[in-house]
């Protein structure tokens, strides 16, 4: 079933498509030629339902994507992930080299502010498989005991780019092992972000976990694991997602600090192309007023401290 929502004069036809995340937006164009009251109603439904999905949109190319996000902010680069020819900010995600990311992530959690948003175009679908999954990080914290939530609150973890993919990826094969040291991971990144974060808009209390995550600081390896498995449960509980099967020209959009996600790769030699663009974001706050830190590549400023 699905329900108008109305921002001043705009109405927007929304279909839920699970019960604690996603929903479908029907009847709307996506493009730089939207007007301010249209983005607003977007906008405000993307706080709501944590991810937006957009059938029908193959009039986008990698120009008009981008000029669509950059309505929602700024643009962000990966830090070390060259972008499609001819774009400023298109992050092409090939199956046939290396763009399979089947596990549960938010989006370059390993630096400080990492992005805000992201905008996924569909270009190349698989006939079978290939669906992407997405997870209310939110409504994780809110199943927590108080107890649970209590100790989540006081807890800082450790975000990398250098995580062990070959763990992560099972399947990887010596190129994929390859390219990712060399290309994702040539600069190391490490951050240390409160587990839980304040989101800046909704004020909801977000954990803020995935597979950058290398430990919880503070603790021995072994506690440390048995930490995030816990938390890293809760996300992933089939009533906090939603699943989305993709047909080309879909565009979903997701706010990256309230979700996780994780593209299904299920679907073989098949051929599979999504192209990203992300919006850039703040540094998160956890509850106790601290802000995360960037631990590597060091700081500017204790960098001009060595040189001094």
């Amino acid at each position: 079933m699905s329900e108008a929502v109305q921002n001043q004069e705009v109405q927007l036809e929304i279909a839920p498509a699970s019960g604690r995340i996603g929903a479908e937006v029907r009847g709307i164009k996506l493009s730089v030629s939207l007007q301010g009251d249209e983005l607003k109603a977007i906008e405000e439904a993307l706080l709501s339902y944590k991810v937006l999905f957009f059938r029908g949109q193959s009039h986008l190319d990698d120009a008009g994507q981008e000029a669509f996000a950059k309505l929602l902010g700024d643009l962000y680069a990966h830090p070390t992930v060259p972008v499609k020819n001819g774009t400023n900010a298109v992050l092409e995600l090939d199956s046939e080299h290396g763009g399979r990311a089947n596990s549960w992530h938010t989006d370059v959690t390993f630096v400080d502010a990492y992005p805000k948003a992201s905008v996924l175009r569909a270009v190349v679908v698989p006939p079978a498989g290939g669906d992407t999954v997405w997870a209310n990080t939110a409504a994780a914290y809110n199943d927590l005991t108080p107890e649970l939530q209590e100790l989540a609150n006081s807890l800082r973890a450790i975000h990398s780019n250098a995580y062990d993919y070959a763990a992560v990826r099972r399947d990887a094969t010596a190129e994929q092992i390859r390219r990712h040291r060399e290309v994702f991971a040539s600069t190391v990144y490490e951050t240390e972000h409160p587990v839980v974060r304040v989101h800046p808009e909704t004020g909801e209390r977000h954990l803020l976990l995935g597979h950058f995550v290398k430990r919880i600081a503070g603790f021995k390896t072994p506690d440390s694991d048995r930490l995030l498995a816990i938390l890293q449960e809760h996300v992933t509980r089939l009533e906090n997602t939603v699943r989305w099967r993709w047909s080309p020209g879909d565009v979903v959009i997701w706010d990256n600090r309230a979700t996780q996600h994780y593209a299904v790769n299920d679907y073989g030699s098949q051929h599979r192309v999504v192209r990203r663009v992300t919006v850039a974001g703040d540094v998160p706050v956890g509850l106790d007023g601290r802000r995360s830190r960037v631990i590597q590549p060091a700081p500017l400023e204790e960098e001009q401290e060595k040189v001094s």
